[in-house]
This record gives C-alpha cells, structure tokens and sequence, in this order.
C-alpha cells in the first residue's frame, strides 16, 4: 500500500458501524487531508487493481483494451493511464444491446445484483444499472462521509425531495442518510399536489437538511407562499442539490439561500458513477471537491481526453476505485467544468476542486452568432434581476441568415401589478447582452405560461417553426 489510508482496499470492506468523533470535521482524516502526492501513489496501485478486476471479468474491457493494445500492467503512473481509451454511453447502450440485460461489463453473478436502477430511455434504448448487495453498502458508506463532510450528524432529519424512481439521486441519498444514522424523510416529489404536502410536512417536521434539485426547490419556495407558509419558517440548517446546474452558480445559491434561510451546497456527478456524491462540496468549501478516493476524476480535454491543467476547462472523465458489480473505467462525462489543485479548500480537505461546479452539458451549449453559450449561464443571469419570477425558456434558432437568440421569462407578481413588464425586459435583454456577448430578445410572459417542474428543469427549445411564432409576438 502506497500511503496509509482508512479502509482502503479493494474490494472494499467497511465497518457499517463505524463513526468518528461527532465533533470531527473529517469522516476519515487521513484520506481526506493527506498530501495530493502521497494519495495519487495510492491510488495509481488502486487503479492497476480495478483495471486486472475488470480485465479479468468483463469481456467489454478486455476486448477494449486488448485492441488499443493496453494491459494493466502497462499501467506504470497516471500519464500511462491517459492511455487507456474512454468509455462513452453509446459503448454502454452498445453493451447492453449485444449482453441483456446488464452488458458484458458485469463483473459479478446475476444472483448478487441487489438494485436495478437505470436511465429513462425516452430517446433511444435505456441503460440497466445493476448494482451489487456489497456496492450498495459501499455506496452507503462514501455518501455518509461526503453528508458528513457538509456538516450533518446522526440524529439529523434528512428531507428528501426528489422522485423516487429510476432516478439515483434519491436512493443514494436516502442509503447515505440511514448509514449516518440520520432520520430519514423519504418524502420523494412528482405526484400531483405533492408539492404543497412538501411545504405542509417542513412546517410540520422542521427537518435539518433539504436534497433535491434547485429548480424544484424555487418551485417549493412558491408554492409553500401560495400555501401562506413561509420557507424560512422550515429551519433548515442546510440544502444539498444534484441533478443540474444550478448550486454552484452565485445568483441562483444565493437566491435560494436567501428564500429558506440555509446554507447551499452543491454536489453530483453521474449516475453511473454512484456514489455520485463523489463531486460535492463541504460545509466550509463551497463549490465541488473532487472526492478521488472513492472516484478518480480526470478533467480532460473533450478531444484528446488527456488531462487539462489545473484552472483550464475540460470534461470529467470518471472512474470508480471501489465499485465492484459495474465499475466504469474512464467514462466519459460529456460535461464541461474546470478544476483546481484545491490548495485554498476552506475545510483542509486536500482534493482538487471545480469552483464553479459543473457548468452542464457539452451537448447543451448552443452557439449564436459565433458566441458560445451554455443554459447556466442565462440562468445565472436572470436569477441577479430583481423582477424575475423563478422561469424562463430559452428558444434558439437561426432564422435567415442570423443565429437568434429568445428568452421567455415571468415575473414577480409586483412587476405585473406595477406594469413593469417592459423595464424588466429592458433590463433583462441589456443584462444578457452583457454577459453573453450577443443580443437576445426577451418576452416577458404571463404569470403561470410557462410550467414549474419538480424534478429537473428543461428550458431550451430549438423549433424554427415555434420560434418564429414567438419571435413575431416579442418583436416591439
């Protein structure tokens, strides 16, 4: 072993009943503050184990790596690692295809699999995730110690507001919540009226902390005031979100912050990746640590997928160190963030970090007009204007010869009572121009036009016929 670390081996076997020192900033101290180079020796071991695991059990490594001609043994430091070629979600879906149901990348018994999870497949074949009995103790065990690391005891109430379904997010919060010895709110979101019993079970239960998205916790926030309840009547200590963008942008936590009284953290990767909560930031560390230990993150370029330097953009490229049942080596992302070497973490964590979380994804920025733009960063926009509402459509095209560029928005209710419907617009098109180097046009709609959500957010429409319709009615 390279370095000593606490319950570091392969496949992992942790004690469920081990807990530090409440009054311990640290779950693990040594693994968490050791120095960056005495961790990367440790984990260049880890990696050379889980690659001859996965060498050894799945076909769709072996065959992958025989062809680029790449041996765990090969793998000498963590440039040589660089050379192991990517795993993308096609490969996956490819996988499943040809190997029902969990694809020749599954390296235990079918009889092991504990939890099916799994993505919706609404456009195009769905993946299975078929993760192992002993993985899901694991799972446990990495997301206590991340919810630890934000602040959260046992005793502590965990609301949990998100849609328990295929979605990862929900379970591998509510497994992390019972391994801290927490209270568990399982509450989940979706259902029709569910959103005012959320507002009603708060007030009621007065919970420790919030998970779910940002966009459905805004959502919570104006339902519970059309409820007469005030948010901040909840006494939350702390919100932690995953899903989509949105914790790490400054005007978006802060408004969220600022409705309920609580602090935000942001936190989430993949879900293939779960624990997901290897990306998370801590109660003294804002932004997102980059957990190595239980999940090597490379930041890499979206082309080469050699590791970029530290501050530069790129897309994770993940890889678990201790997951056994489907461990995913090198997959990529399609993300985009940047990192840094973490010297300046609040909470002495030594981990790399992404200051601003991850922006969204690749496949999500659209270009106009030769500027390149990413939904996060309209979001962040908007969330400064003192008129915003909570929603807004971003609606792109390019009619004629020109890239267009249309954002709907609503407002607060005192913008409609004062008819100042035309200054937030006027406000909003200068505040978007400025930051995104082009101009869009906004329309300020009705109260109610466009629909809250409660789960993930889904704001940009691409139809040219649908732009022009609107296009023509925003033109003033």
């Amino acid at each position: 072993m390279a370095a000593p670390m606490e319950s570091w081996s392969f496949p992992p076997n942790y004690d469920d009943g081990y807990l530090p020192d409440a009054k311990s900033r640290y779950w693990f101290p040594a693994r968490e503050t050791m120095p960056p180079a005495m961790r990367e020796r440790a984990i260049l071991e880890r990696l050379r184990q889980v690659m001859r695991y996965a060498y050894a059990r799945a076909p769709f490594y072996r065959n992958k790596w025989d062809q680029a001609g790449v041996h765990p043994d090969h793998i000498k430091s963590l440039e040589d690692f660089e050379r192991v070629p990517v795993t993308t979600k096609a490969e996956l879906r490819a996988a499943q295809a040809r190997a029902e149901p969990f694809g020749d990348y599954l390296c235990i018994p079918d009889a092991e699999v504990h939890h099916i999870h799994g993505t919706s497949g609404t456009t195009g074949r769905p993946t299975a995730f078929a993760i192992g009995r002993d993985d899901w103790r694991t799972i446990a065990n990495n997301q206590a110690r991340v919810m630890w690391g934000m602040g959260l005891r046992p005793g502590d109430t965990v609301f949990i507001g998100a849609v328990f379904s295929l979605y990862m997010g929900s379970w591998a919060t509510l497994a992390g919540a019972e391994r801290l010895r927490a209270k568990c709110f399982p509450f989940g979101a979706g259902a029709s009226g569910m959103t005012a019993r959320a507002a009603l079970w708060l007030k009621l239960m007065t919970p420790t902390a919030f998970y779910g998205t940002p966009s459905y916790a805004l959502h919570l926030a104006e339902v519970a005031k059309e409820e007469k309840i005030e948010p901040r009547d909840f006494r939350l200590k702390l919100m932690f979100f995953s899903g989509e963008p949105g914790a790490s942008i400054p005007s978006v936590r802060s408004r969220i912050e600022d409705i309920y009284g609580a602090p935000v953290i942001d936190c989430g990767s993949m879900a293939e990746m779960t624990p997901w909560m290897n990306a998370a930031g801590s109660k003294e560390t804002d932004g997102m640590l980059l957990w190595q230990d239980m999940v090597y993150t490379e930041v890499c370029d979206p082309k080469t997928y050699a590791r970029v330097g530290w501050g530069a953009q790129g897309t994770p490229v993940y890889t678990h160190l201790e997951r056994t049942s489907q461990p995913m080596i090198r997959l990529v992302s399609g993300d985009l963030t940047h990192w840094t070497d973490g010297a300046d973490n609040g909470c002495g964590r030594t981990y790399p970090r992404l200051p601003n979380g991850i922006y969204g994804r690749i496949d999500d920025m659209f270009i106009v007009r030769g500027e390149n733009i990413y939904p996060s960063a309209i979001d962040g926009v908007l969330n400064q204007l003192a008129g915003y509402g909570g929603e807004h459509r971003i609606v792109i095209s390019r009619a004629g010869a020109m890239d267009e560029l249309l954002v709907q928005l609503d407002a607060k209710p005192s913008v409609y009572a004062d008819n100042a419907t035309g200054a937030l617009k006027a406000e909003a098109e200068r505040a978007l121009s400025r930051t995104l180097g082009v101009r869009a046009r906004v329309e300020v709609v009705a109260a109610g036009v466009i629909p809250r959500t409660d789960f993930k957010a889904r704001r940009v429409v691409d139809d040219r016929d649908l732009f022009r319709s609107l296009k023509g009615r925003a033109a003033s």
